[in-house]
């Protein structure tokens, strides 16, 4: 063995096959966010192209190039797309008191 070690690029998709898996993921990033609202669009961005942006771009009534700028953390999506984003991929957004 020459002691390289090969690498591949971590890839969440590989990790978003279930939709328990989908859900903990998106409590995850809204955990780890802050105040970070690209965090949380690229986050939902995930969970699309796992469950395929063509039906969520069939279900919030957006093209899937709007989509896929918008949830790719190079957007900057307006509030009412991230929440007809988080409805259509069946998250509520509910506020709760900061512990």
């Amino acid at each position: 063995m020459n002691g390289k070690i090969k690498t591949r690029r971590w890839d969440i998709q590989e990790h978003l096959k279930t939709e328990d898996d989908m859900q903990h993921f998106i409590e995850a990033c809204f955990e780890e966010a802050g105040d970070d609202p690209v965090f949380i669009a690229r986050a939902f961005g995930e969970v699309a192209r796992a469950r395929g942006m063509t039906a969520l771009a069939r279900e919030t009534g957006l093209h899937r190039d709007t989509l896929y700028k918008a949830l790719s953390g190079e957007g900057n999506p307006s509030f009412a797309t991230v929440l007809k984003v988080a409805r259509a991929l069946g998250f509520k957004m509910v506020p709760q008191p900061i512990a």
